[in-house]
Parts: structure tokens; C-alpha cells; sequence
């Protein structure tokens, strides 16, 4: 396939973001063979060909059996039933997941005497449930060949998993980090033997010693420019780059960016590193259990090889055989451990079982060690990573072995690994019977990470669909669709219908405030809340638990970065502020504007109704600018047109003009120093030209939103440049005239909510007339009264909306010397698209569904993890959670985030019973009630002491049905002259009949 090969921008465009498509294009000219149709070879499969390899070949000699229900999604009762090959069940479903990949099967055997001569085809090899032996020959087969072939494998063996990799001698990454290189301004540049380069603003370079920089637009030590530079880094804020004094003095400006430099990295065979493997640790509160993992996951391949089979469930006999050949391997490591008995019992009783969620986990991360060997994007695994779900079966060592016997059903391998009670719990676990909301429909763009869609589900809804399809692969389950959008506004909807019958919330949310809206509710139901997300090749995953840890909102985030008003409205320095702007004046001309005149139309009777009360000098709010609207709305395409190219002058021309008549070039500040410094770039007016590719995108893409909202008609033939060209040539662009208005220069203004027009009495006058005479020509119609807002949509190529925000953002970025984006990486930040991708959405599931089970199971706080992983790094790392803290009020009282205090009222309950029932039931004087922003008692307030004889119903007026609220409440302190100290929320219940409900 040629480099030119073109990407189906609407099926990978959030993938594009995080691989990029050289990567891609890479990708699309691969092949790998996959051994094994387990579920961890399965999750591979499934990730890889929604990345979009060109091929892959499935390989399995197994026929489906009843464990397989329980850890291989792609496998059905009736392919048990029928006894049909692994790779043949799964073949037809691993293939319709990606149309551009082509999948085939193999079940020739694979053993120590086959000719691995067919595997030169391939570029990447994966191994999975295959005898060490074969593997370590087929290793070495693919480390000799020239290229190498590029070795991966992988196991899971109950709840211990491992990954290897060798991309032979010399492999090159040509990205090692994936991470954006971005933009950074420059305060100063000393002259010296030791240049040290300082931020503006003391912005950190995040930059690293050795790294590289190059410099452009620097005034004064003009010789850096064009340059690239090593740095050593001096401060978050500075770095030194070598000997400056030779150059000009620095005088102002400049802007360098990290150089990215392509690395080579060396690989050793499974072979060489079994003695002394490289490892990647996960969890650095037991940082020794890779090593003991490595020793007896080796210890499993030799148990195999020994006895055909795996340690049986419980069996102490094969557990004590597992502990001496774990022994035996110890001795050949370089580096020699005290081998953990308790681990390795833990790996023999559960060996034979699977844990799909570690399976999920770790077929994702090597999944993404698949993707990087076929394109040198991202840094590899060197070598090994193991990661295990030991704190999920320490607590059931205890129980006897009859507990994770088979049963015959779909459960064997999960029951292999956690016992039958655990089994009973998930399936009576309120999450087990699931309820999901999501009010999106499924789009193109989401068949890429989403193994339960398929291109008949478009544009359906996701939570829906993603029901029926989870409905295929375990027909057991029980699960309960919504389509509710998750904020306060569908609180009372959540209260009774999501929250309520869970005992655990699990979110995905890309929102902040969603997150955190969602953790209110949990913690004032008392649920936990699973939360996690990812983002390209990022992840995390937090677990809350109610009353062993920290909520959600009990740290903060760090607040997103603001964008001043006045540097986009005048004074962009990069491309963020260019695309921005364009964004923000398609909602302002294209959806905010036709939207508030659709609502003044809407809430006044007729235009002549209007028109009478301007003229008794009644001030209507919006008259003024809607009359302007419609007296200016165009009938017909030319006048869309007409309509655009004065909308050229005025953004790309007039406002440049305007600037500069504003702040002359050389305008400076009070203390000498010149305006027009970086970071402020002084604009360049453009004149139009038709030729100028640019130039035509803007008039026909904003030309045919225009027409959109006005609801005007037009054909392709009136986009052709020669149609537009005759239209344009008639358009009479009025003279620029300077203006002596105020200009925003002052960073700390924020754009105003709703900018308050000051309309003069000529412009009554002349509003008034345009009315008249619209009105009188009977001009108005029910249609002119109407226009339709655009609401941007980007991942429609043949709206037109992205084509408007490309070509005004690229026009003013021109326009100010910015260095323009392409489509796609506008598209990215005007659309706020999230990069995602299959591989980290895999790992994500697998690690949040791993401690769903320990909720499941009541677990105690030092058993949860959470966790934030890089694959691009890699790296993976799994962390405590925070313990909740307490709050201390006095000698036996005191509480958490967790805790809320209950009163139960009556009809005829007063404020001053609440205030006692407090007192009495908590020990504490309440000094101030609040409910919600209104103060129900605040004593130094006049006339809140009346309040304490006044019903609760009366002060509160709760809608109908309402069965309680939540107060706040504060205390006097002990010590007299500190604040009020605040209580938990007490929640109010307006009749007793509510106890019982909540005992």
C-alpha cells in the first residue's frame, strides 16, 4: 500500500490524534500473525484490527469448550454446543470488527519441530497460551531474521499475567514520548559562556538535560534563530544552552520548541533475559513481585512441560511441586530472592482459571507494544511487565477448595480464581444487574475503540445498543438502558432511577463537573464510584469507597488554562488562539445570533406589535439588533456571498487596519518598551483575492452557512470559482474608515456574559424607519421571522462547518505571522476532540472492572488500587488509595465527607423543633441553617429570630412528592472568637413515614 494511502478520517479520526499518520499509513502495510484464541489473544485481536493492521492471521488449534464463554467474547453457547474450532468461532466476528483489515485463520499445528519459514511474511509475531520451549524457538527465529520480525508475548494464568517483547538489535522509535511539542514563549536570553533561556510569564518548558530546542523570531540575538540547541535545564522556568557570548545582545521575543530526536534501542531474547530480566514495575509498594512473578511464571511453564497440564484448583500436592520448581529457577536468576510462598500457592490454586479483567488489562498494554513495534511510534516495553490481582484473592485463602471447583457453566474460570460465594455476590450485585446511561448516538468514529458496535448501529443510541450486544455475549445478565444525559439537572431522575437501586456507580466521563456531579451523588447515597477515563494513550482509574476513602471531589484538578478575551478578540500569539477565534465566531454568527432572534420572534405577538411600542419609546431588549437582522437578511444566494466577502474585509482587513491605527508600530508602554513585543504580533491587513485558495474556502464556506440559517437554497454549480467570481465582482466593499474606539488590552478582563448594546437615538430613529418600511413593502413573512441555527459539527465533512473554521483561523493566523495548523489537528482543538484509542480503553475496562470485584466482595481499604498509566511511555502506575479523613468537632464527635446527619419531621415541625432535634440527637448548637443559597436562620439577621415559630414546609416550600432536603448547618466553636465551624449535611425528612424507608 502506497505512503499516499488516504485514512477514513470519520472511522479513525480520535486514533489519528494519538498515532498520527505516518504511523498510520505504517500500520496499514503490516501484517501479524496472533497464536491463540484465549482471552487475552482474543482482547489482541480485537484491538489490533480496530487499529487497523492490514492483516492478521488468527492461530488456534483448540475447539471451544464452556470456560471459554466465560473469558472470550467473540466465542456463543452454540459454538460450545457444536464443539467448532476456537479460531473459526471467532473469525467472522474478530473480521466484521474492521473492513480494511484482513483477517484470516490458521490451526495448522504449531510445535517444536514446525517450519517457522511462513512466519517471514509477518512483521510482528504474538504469542499467547504457547509452551515456553516453542516460545524461546520462535523468538530466537524472529530476533535472527534481517529485519527482525518484531516478537511479542503474552500470558494470563488466573491472576498473575505477563508480557514480553523483543524488537531485535537495533530498533528505532521515531517518537518516544507521543507528546505534542509545543510553542513557548521567551523572557530573556543572557549573553554569556552559559546562555541561560528564561519563560515568560514563568511558564515551565517541562523539558529534560540533554534534550534539544530550536529558536525563530527572536529580536536582537537574531544568530538563534533557525538554530537547535541541547539544553540543560536550570529551573522548571530556564535552561542554559551553551556559549551566547558572541552573539548580539537579546532585545525581545522569541519562541523555541522541543526538537524531537529518534532514538535506537537494543533488545536481548527471551533466552539471554531469563536469567536477568529488564522489568517494568507497576506498584512500588511491592516492588519485589515482578521478579517473584517472573520466577514462578516460569516455574508454570515448566510445570506444563512436566505434567501437560496446569497445577489443578487447590490441589496442595501440585502447589508444593510449583513452590520447588519456583525454587529450583531461583537459583538460576542473577538476581537471587527470598521466593513468597503465599504467591506462589496464590498462582497454583487459580493457574487454571482466568480473570477476564487482568486478561482485559494486559492484553491492552500488549496490544500497544503490537502497534509500536509495526511503526517505532512510542517507546517499547524493555522487556518484561508482569501485573498481577493478588488483592483479590488474599482474603479467600481460607476458604476450602471445593469453592473454586467447576460447576460446568460459563462462571469456571472466574469461579477458578475467586470461589463460588464471590460468583454469587457479583450475580446478585447490583452491578452485576447493570444500569447504564448515555444520551450520545453511536457515531462512525466510534466503531474504532468500541468492540460492541457495528456500522448498522450508527446513529443509534449507544447505551441502548451496547445493551443488546452485551446481551449476546452473556445472556445472563440483567441490564437496565438510559439515554440520560448526567448532570444536576437530572437529579430527581438519578436519585430514584440510577443511583438507587446500585450499590456501586461506574463512570467514564470526559467532563469534569459530570465527574464531579456524579461523585455529590454518590456520596450522599452512600455508593462507591469507580471512575476512569483515558486519553490517547493515557489512563486512569480512582476507586471510592464509601467511608474508607477519599471522594472525588476531596482533591481538585488543576484549573484548564483560560484564554484572555483581549488576546483573542486582538492579540493571538499561536494557533489555539486563531482557531478559537474562528470557533467562536461560528457560534456567534452561525447558532447564538439565530437563536436569540428565533426567541424574540417567538415572544412578541408581530412584527407590528413591536414596531407600536418602540414608537410610544418603550425599551425592547434585542429590538435594535433583530430589527438590524432583518433588515439586512438576505433572500438568495448572492447575497449570501455579498454577505461573506464583506465579512472578509471586516475580520481579516478592517480589523488589522483598525489595530494599527489603534497602536501605530511604534506605540510604546509607559516604561519604554515597545507595545508591538512579543508576545503581541502586530496584524497585517489582507486584500481579497479569489485566486487565493484560502481566500475562496472562507466566502464559500461562510456563504453557505449563511444560507443555512436563512434557510436560502443553492446548487454545487453556484460554488464553482467562476460563479462566485461573477457574483463578487458586483459586491461594492465600503472604504475603511478609522474608528476612535477603546481597544482591550488588559489580560484580566474577562469576556462579558452578554455585551449590553448602547443604542443612540439616530439608531432608534433608523431602526424604527427599517421596521416601517419592512412592514409597509411587506417584506416580513412567517419564514423571514424564522432562521435555523447551525450547531458545529465536526465530524461532518460536507456541512461546511469545519471548512469555516479551517480557512478563518488559517486566514488569521496568516494575518499575524502565526504558523497555520492542518485541518486535522483544527479539527482536534476547535471540535475539543478527546484522542482515543483501542488499547487504552481495553486496559482501562480490565483495571476498574479488577477492583469492581473487590467492592463486590466488601473488601478492606489496603486492598484497592488506583491507577495511571502511560502506554507510550510506558509506563504503569498503581497506587493506594487516600484514606478518607475525619473532621474533629469535639470529644466524640466528629465526622467525614461520608457521614450526613438525619431529622425526622412533621407536618406541624417548626424551625425551632429542628434546631432542638439537633441539639439533642448530636450535641451540638446550630447557629445558621441554609438550604441550598437561601438562609433559613441566621440570628444577627433582622427578623430571623420570628423564623424559629415558623413550619419547616412553610420556610422550605418543597415542590410536590419531595420526601426530604439536605441542609447545611453550622455550630458555634469551642473557642470563642474562631468561625463557625459547619456540620456534615443534615438531611430533613417532612414526615416519619420516611424513617422506616431509610432504617
Amino acid at each position: 500500500m502506497a505512503d499516499s494511502m488516504e485514512i477514513d478520517d470519520s472511522l479513525y479520526s480520535r486514533q489519528r490524534y494519538v498515532l498520527g499518520d505516518s504511523a498510520m499509513q505504517q500500520m496499514a502495510q503490516s501484517a501479524v500473525f496472533l497464536s491463540g484464541m484465549g482471552a487475552v489473544g482474543v482482547e489482541i485481536a480485537k484491538n489490533i484490527v480496530l487499529a487497523g493492521v492490514k492483516a492478521v492471521t488468527l492461530h488456534d488449534c483448540k475447539r471451544c469448550d464452556g470456560w471459554d464463554l466465560g473469558t472470550n467474547f467473540f466465542i456463543r453457547e452454540e459454538d460450545v454446543h457444536i464443539q467448532r474450532k476456537r479460531v473459526e468461532a471467532v473469525h467472522s466476528r474478530v473480521a466484521e470488527l474492521n473492513p480494511y483489515v484482513q483477517v484470516s485463520v490458521s490451526s495448522d499445528v504449531l510445535d517444536d519441530t514446525a517450519d517457522l519459514s511462513f512466519l517471514k511474511r509477518y512483521q510482528c509475531v504474538v504469542l499467547t497460551e504457547t509452551q515456553l520451549n516453542l516460545q524461546k524457538r520462535i523468538n530466537n527465529f524472529c530476533h535472527a531474521q534481517q529485519p527482525p520480525i518484531k516478537f511479542i508475548s503474552c500470558d494470563v494464568f488466573g491472576i498473575s499475567s505477563r508480557v514480553f517483547c523483543d524488537f531485535g538489535d537495533r530498533f528505532e522509535v521515531s517518537d518516544p514520548t507521543g507528546e505534542e511539542s509545543k510553542e513557548i514563549f521567551i523572557q530573556t536570553i543572557s549573553q554569556g559562556t552559559s546562555g541561560v533561556v528564561m519563560c515568560m510569564d514563568s511558564r515551565t518548558h517541562g523539558l529534560q538535560t540533554g534534550q534539544s530546542v530550536c529558536f525563530k523570531e527572536i529580536n536582537g540575538m537574531a544568530e538563534l534563530n533557525g538554530t537547535t540547541h541541547q539544553v540543560t535545564v536550570l529551573s522548571p522556568y530556564s535552561f542554559a544552552i551553551g556559549d551566547t557570548s558572541s552573539f548580539q545582545p537579546y532585545i525581545h521575543g522569541g519562541i523555541f520548541r522541543l526538537v524531537k530526536t529518534p532514538k535506537t534501542i537494543s533488545f536481548e531474547t527471551m533466552e539471554q533475559q531469563l536469567s536477568d530480566p529488564q522489568l517494568l514495575t507497576p506498584d512500588f509498594s511491592k516492588p519485589e513481585v515482578p521478579l517473584q512473578l517472573h520466577a514462578i511464571m516460569l516455574a508454570l511453564g515448566a510445570f506444563l512441560e512436566q505434567h501437560g497440564r496446569h497445577p489443578n484448583i487447590g490441589c496442595l500436592q501440585d502447589a508444593e511441586l510449583l513452590l520447588n520448581i519456583t525454587e529450583e529457577i531461583n537459583k538460576t536468576l542473577k538476581s537471587k530472592m527470598c521466593i513468597n510462598e503465599e504467591l506462589v500457592r496464590c498462582v497454583s490454586r487459580c493457574a487454571r482459571g482466568c480473570l477476564s479483567p487482568l486478561a482485559a488489562a494486559v492484553g491492552g498494554i500488549a496490544s500497544q507494544e503490537v502497534l509500536k513495534a509495526l511503526t517505532g511510534k512510542f517507546t517499547p516495553l524493555q522487556q518484561w511487565f508482569y501485573l498481577d490481582a493478588m488483592e483479590v484473592v488474599q482474603p479467600l485463602q481460607s476458604l476450602p477448595t471445593e469453592e473454586f471447583a467447576s460447576r460446568g457453566d460459563r462462571y469456571d474460570a472466574l469461579r477458578a480464581c475467586i470461589g463460588e460465594s464471590m460468583c454469587l455476590k457479583l450475580h446478585t450485585f447490583h452491578v452485576f444487574m447493570i444500569c447504564i446511561t448515555d444520551p450520545d448516538l453511536i457515531e462512525k468514529s466510534n466503531l474504532n475503540r468500541q468492540f460492541l458496535f457495528r456500522p448498522q448501529h450508527i446513529q443509534k443510541p449507544k447505551s441502548t445498543t451496547a445493551a443488546l450486544a452485551t446481551l449476546e455475549i452473556n445472556p445472563e445478565l440483567h441490564i437496565d438502558a438510559h439515554l440520560n444525559k448526567v448532570c444536576p439537572a437530572t437529579e430527581d431522575i438519578y436519585s430514584d432511577v440510577f443511583f438507587s437501586p446500585l450499590n456501586v456507580v461506574v463512570t467514564a466521563l470526559d467532563n469534569v463537573e459530570a465527574r464531579r456531579y456524579v461523585d455529590s451523588r454518590s456520596v450522599s447515597n452512600q455508593k462507591a464510584l469507580l471512575d476512569s477515563g483515558t486519553m490517547g494513550t493515557k489512563g486512569h482509574t480512582e476507586i471510592i469507597v464509601p467511608n474508607l476513602t477519599e471522594s472525588y471531589n476531596s482533591h481538585r484538578d488543576p484549573p484548564e488554562e483560560e484564554i484572555p478575551f483581549c488576546t483573542l478578540k486582538s492579540f493571538p500569539a499561536v494557533i489555539e488562539h486563531t482557531i478559537q477565534w474562528s470557533r467562536d465566531k461560528f457560534e456567534s454568527s452561525f447558532s447564538h445570533k439565530p437563536s436569540m432572534y428565533n426567541m424574540f420572534w417567538q415572544s412578541h405577538p408581530s412584527p407590528q406589535d413591536v414596531l407600536q411600542r418602540l414608537m410610544t419609546g418603550e425599551s425592547m431588549e434585542g429590538s435594535f439588533q433583530v430589527i438590524k437582522q432583518l433588515s439586512r437578511r438576505p433572500t438568495h444566494w448572492d447575497q449570501c456571498l455579498a454577505l461573506a466577502r464583506l465579512k472578509f474585509d471586516k475580520y481579516f482587513k478592517r480589523k488589522a487596519l483598525q489595530l494599527l491605527h489603534s497602536f501605530p508600530l511604534d506605540t510604546r508602554l509607559k516604561d519604554g518598551s515597545l507595545f508591538w513585543q512579543s508576545p503581541k504580533r502586530p496584524p497585517s491587513p489582507m486584500e481579497f483575492d479569489l485566486n487565493d485558495p484560502l481566500h475562496f474556502s472562507f466566502v464559500v464556506s461562510s456563504s453557505r452557512l449563511f444560507a443555512g440559517v436563512y434557510n436560502i437554497p443553492y446548487s454545487e454549480k453556484n460554488l464553482s470559482y467562476e460563479a462566485v467570481s461573477r457574483v463578487l465582482a458586483g459586491v461594492d466593499v465600503p472604504e475603511y474608515k478609522p474608528a476612535e474606539k477603546h481597544i482591550e488590552t488588559d489580560e484580566s478582563i474577562k469576556k462579558p456574559d452578554q455585551v449590553k448594546v448602547t443604542v443612540s437615538s439616530e439608531e432608534e430613529r433608523v431602526a424604527i424607519l427599517q421596521l416601517q418600511e419592512a412592514i409597509s413593502l411587506n417584506f416580513i413573512t412567517a419564514e423571514r421571522l424564522r432562521m435555523t441555527p447551525l450547531f458545529f459539527e465536526k465530524d461532518d465533512d460536507a456541512n461546511g462547518h469545519m471548512d469555516f473554521v479551517a480557512s478563518a483561523s488559517s486566514l488569521r493566523a496568516r494575518m499575524y505571522a502565526i504558523e497555520a495548523a492542518d485541518r486535522l489537528q483544527t479539527k482536534r482543538i476547535a471540535g475539543k476532540i478527546i484522542p482515543a484509542i483501542a488499547t487504552s480503553t481495553a486496559a482501562v475496562a480490565g483495571l476498574v472492572a479488577v477492583e469492581l470485584i473487590k467492592v463486590a466482595g466488601g473488601y478492606g481499604f489496603e486492598s484497592f488500587k488506583n491507577c495511571f498509566f502511560n502506554l507510550a511511555i510506558p509506563v504503569v502506575v498503581l497506587t493506594e488509595t487516600a484514606q478518607v479523613k475525619r473532621t474533629h468537632i469535639r470529644d466524640g464527635i466528629s465526622f467525614s465527607i461520608w457521614d450526613r446527619w438525619t431529622v425526622f419531621g412533621h407536618e406541624d415541625f417548626t424551625l425551632s423543633d429542628f434546631i432542638s432535634a439537633v441539639r439533642e440527637k448530636y450535641g451540638i448548637e446550630p447557629t445558621m441553617v441554609v438550604h441550598g443559597v437561601k438562609m433559613l436562620y441566621v440570628p444577627v439577621m433582622p427578623g430571623h429570630t420570628k423564623r424559629l415559630k415558623l413550619k419547616m414546609h412553610k420556610l422550605i416550600k418543597p415542590s410536590a412528592g419531595r420526601k426530604y432536603v439536605d441542609l447545611t448547618v453550622s455550630f458555634a466553636p469551642e473557642v470563642d472568637g474562631d468561625e463557625d465551624l459547619p456540620s456534615p449535611p443534615v438531611r430533613y425528612y417532612f414526615t416519619r413515614e420516611s424513617e422506616s424507608n431509610t432504617a
